[in-house]
């Protein structure tokens, strides 16, 4: 069983490659609201949420954070815990494999503590069910033994908050949906949003970067803070080893087309997928499972983390038939758009 168990400073989470990597990534956790870049309207609602749990002397009520990876929720859910001044506990749903797993972790928080589920839509059904009492009304009732000496055995729970964490809210069911009071969907950031976390992140790192490179970065960051921490890292080594003192536009252009990431922030795999349904399926419609296969990619990552950017800027279109690629698609390809008959 694979459970981490944090207390309320911040932890990283997504890529990191050494100690030393960790140690950097540690460190650009923001610890509060104000700390924390973009999600304005987000953090706005959180704001008031949390002074007004803290007023009351309640825990804070149960939080739903829904949107694509590397936008931040993982920060937030510690954040939260940080502003209202709690334990936070931290798993994910594939993690917790039987209802004594569950029960552990949800004995073992203080009043107000935060449990932190990641990945929630992965929870197995059984233990979805053990968590609508214990979200609704502050215990579980679980059994235990085998034969003759099976009996029911009914655990109280101080009041806690759960916070879950997902890609893929449709996922969720309608039960476990329904009993969180508070339900935020995670914006794509903006550009400017992200020249300011690669700036500080630059200062994170100890390194210098000229304003123009951290622009292009932002660009071709997909809207997402942990792609644009990664690509800085990359960049960085670039930098370095030409022997620059401050990442220039030249080196983070040429680091960039070195790691195939084109102007549009596509990747290899983005590039393949979209490939894939113009050259094999002449542009769609075609079903995700068929994409799935042709590209070597599981379909919960193809929905996760490569559709909804896709989707979101006009390479690709849903239909009741399948996916279908835009002209846009084409043409960032170099592909000859077909004629319409």
């Amino acid at each position: 069983m694979n459970l981490v168990v944090e207390k309320d400073d911040a932890v990283t989470s997504g890529e990191v490659e050494n100690p030393d990597e960790e140690q950097m990534e540690l460190s650009l956790r923001p610890q509060s609201l104000d700390q924390y870049l973009g999600q304005e309207r987000v953090k706005r609602e959180m704001a008031v949420y949390i002074k007004a749990a803290k007023q009351r002397d309640e825990a804070l009520d149960h939080v739903l954070l829904y949107g694509p990876p590397g936008l931040g929720k993982t920060t937030l859910a510690f954040v939260i815990a940080n502003e209202l001044g709690v334990h936070l506990k931290s798993t994910s749903g594939p993690a917790i494999e039987k209802a004594g797993d569950l029960v552990a972790l949800l004995s073992d928080l203080d009043p107000g503590d935060v449990l932190f589920i990641d990945e929630i839509h992965r929870l197995p059904k059984p233990i979805e069910e053990v968590l609508y009492s214990a979200m609704e009304d502050y215990y579980v009732d679980i059994v235990i033994g085998e034969g003759e000496t099976t009996h029911a055995v009914h655990v109280p729970l101080p009041p806690f908050t759960l916070i879950g964490a997902t890609t893929l809210a449709g996922q969720l069911s309608a039960p476990l949906r329904d009993r969180f009071g508070i339900v935020e969907h995670m914006q794509y950031y903006t550009i400017d949003e992200l020249e300011q976390i690669i700036q500080r992140s630059s200062e994170v790192f100890h390194t210098s970067i000229a304003p123009e490179a951290a622009l292009e970065l932002a660009r071709r960051s997909r809207g997402t803070p942990r792609v644009a921490n990664r690509l800085l890292r990359r960049v960085r080594d670039f930098a370095e080893v030409k022997g620059e003192s401050t990442i220039s536009l030249e080196t983070t252009t040429h680091a960039l087309k070195q790691l195939q990431v084109d102007d549009e922030g596509l990747d290899l795999t983005d590039r393949k997928l979209l490939r894939t349904m113009i050259e094999g399926y002449s542009g769609g419609p075609v079903g995700i499972r068929t994409l799935a296969a042709n590209i070597g990619e599981d379909v919960e990552t193809i929905e996760s983390l490569y559709e909804p950017y896709l989707l979101q800027h006009g390479f690709i279109l849903l239909t009741p038939r399948g996916r279908v690629a835009t002209e846009k698609a084409y043409l960032q390809l170099g592909l000859p758009i077909p004629h319409q008959d």
